[in-house]
């Protein structure tokens, strides 16, 4: 057998000719499935396996800051630290040598600052509802957790506050632990050797958490796949939207097409676009839970802390 050239990929001329087909309308004679069709399916529960890829734009709306938007995002905000430049705050070679402005950003974001909006409430109730398979989410906010969404449906790709770790001795600790010290304007100190101890978010080159290898068995399980308030920019979580079968549904609700969505849509791809709480507001009533949601987010309302009411817009 010939050896193939390193690093080169085997080429199928089939696969090749059949994605040109597909991008140049091969899909049109398929009928494009809409967010009613998806509502249809959800209520029929002939999908019963969702995983839900969520980003910053499902938080922006209960009042935490986005990353990456001009003149509103963290990035922009972090003026105010004195930094060298903002991608620092989330260096491991600077946390080390100047811990203090990571520390003051995770005074604003610790868990109970902000309260979840109808957008998590929603991921709540498919879970309720025993159709979550996974909640992969890119948010260090921990409003997933705030919904009521039990960790072990959750993959927080780019890490949580709810664990923290040692520099020196590497001990695990819970996060709520270090509330105090936090909120205090401290820097928190292992009981035990007196390191630093940095919360078990993810930093510039640091590995993803073990839990993100689910993705191996969940995306070829997945039965329909939400991606919800994401810019799809960051990986390896943006790949994850094209691991899902290719007779899987996929929504998107979102501000733009992002991703496999702008460049690579299949027949069977919704697209609901504009303001995401917006978006699945709808979604949720045509699904017919408005009601039932108004009733959760109600429930819930006193369990949280400060930030913005949640509800459903009228």
């Amino acid at each position: 057998m010939p050896s193939r050239i390193q690093g080169s990929r085997p080429f199928s001329l089939s696969a090749a000719a059949r994605a040109f087909w597909d991008s140049w309308g091969g899909d049109k004679d398929k009928q494009q499935l809409t967010l009613k069709d998806v509502a249809k399916l959800l209520q029929k529960k002939e999908c019963r396996r969702v995983v839900v890829m969520a980003g910053a734009g499902i938080s922006t709306p209960s009042g935490i800051p986005d990353f990456r938007s001009p003149g509103s995002g963290l990035y922009s905000n972090l003026e105010q630290y004195d930094i060298p430049y903002p991608e620092a705050i989330f260096e491991l070679g600077y946390f080390f040598v100047n811990p203090k402005p990571f520390f003051t950003l995770a005074k604003e974001l610790y868990p109970g600052n902000y309260r979840p909006n109808s957008a998590h409430y929603f991921l709540r109730l498919l879970h309720d509802k025993g159709l979550l398979l996974r909640l992969y989410t890119q948010n260090i906010d921990g409003l997933e957790r705030a919904a009521g969404i039990p960790p072990d449906r959750l993959v927080e790709a780019h890490g949580t506050f709810a664990t923290a770790t040692c520099t020196v001795c590497q001990r695990n600790f819970p996060g709520e632990d270090f509330r105090g010290d936090v909120m205090g304007d401290r820097i928190p100190r292992c009981p035990v050797c007196t390191g630093v101890v940095k919360p078990d978010i993810v930093f510039f080159g640091e590995q993803l958490p073990q839990r993100f290898l689910l993705h191996l068995t969940d995306f070829p399980m997945a039965d329909l796949l939400f991606v919800i308030g994401t810019s799809l920019e960051v990986e390896p979580f943006a790949s994850l939207a094209g691991a899902v079968r290719s007779s899987v549904p996929r929504v998107l609700i979102n501000r733009e097409l992002v991703g496999p969505f702008a460049w690579q849509q299949r027949h069977n791809d919704v697209a609901q676009l504009g303001d995401v709480v917006g978006g699945v507001e709808k979604l949720v009533e045509q699904l017919g839970w408005k009601e039932e949601m108004q009733k959760l987010i109600q429930k819930e309302k006193e369990k949280v802390g400060k930030g913005s009411d949640p509800q459903l817009t009228p």
